[in-house]
């Protein structure tokens, strides 16, 4: 929870444990047993008290989500909820380690044409040479990005990866990777926006 309030030296120990799958401890490494998975929480840059993430770090989350605001339905709901007991109390385990595990080889096992593998190389490889950005994606964006298509299509009921998976993904896969100048962000463009425009420009694969 808030990742951004820890310090530079836990988001560097959390940082081999995303690269490297092992945790150094006084010297000694301690293998973490699969699936290990990070889900994070940050506060707007904004706040005090408030670290920057190092990039190598941001590129190893998967996606990144802009929760905002719930509805008003919804935020009556989080009040009734909250009424008699905390919702934590009441979450019981949906799935055993080797379900995950099952899953996980499952989905990488759904095809991805390689017309469709071309069109998201192509938009990532556009990031690296705008000019409005400081930092274009890594390959390791791109990696993630055929991932999470096919987890996606998985999730749809389909072995194979659609365009419309592709770019249903994009504004949550590349953004966060990302580094934008000091330029463009004074001019309020955004790098979700920066990606609509690529969407835009690079041909679909039929």
């Amino acid at each position: 929870d808030e990742i951004n309030r820890a310090s530079p030296r836990t988001q560097s120990a959390l940082l081999e444990a995303m690269n490297e799958g092992q945790a150094t401890i006084e010297g000694q490494r301690y293998p973490l047993e699969p699936p290990f998975l990070v889900l994070a929480t940050q506060n707007p840059i904004e706040f005090q008290g408030t670290y920057p993430l190092p990039e190598a770090q941001l590129d190893r989350f998967l996606i990144e989500l802009d929760l905002g605001y719930p509805d008003a339905d919804t935020e009556v709901r989080i009040l009734y909820d909250q009424q008699q007991t905390h919702p934590l109390e009441r979450i019981g385990p949906v799935m055993t380690r080797q379900d995950v595990l099952a899953v996980q080889q499952h989905v990488r096992r759904v095809h991805v044409d390689e017309s469709v593998a071309r069109y998201m190389v192509e938009i990532v490889r556009r990031t690296r040479s705008d000019g409005r950005l400081k930092l274009g994606v890594s390959p390791r964006g791109s990696l993630m990005l055929f991932r999470a298509a096919q987890a996606a299509a998985f999730l749809d009921g389909r072995d194979f990866v659609l365009p419309d998976d592709v770019q249903r993904l994009l504004p949550y896969v590349l953004p966060h990777r990302m580094v934008l100048t000091s330029k463009t962000r004074y001019g309020n463009t955004t790098a979700r926006q920066v990606i609509d425009e690529l969407i835009e420009q690079v041909r679909v694969p039929t």
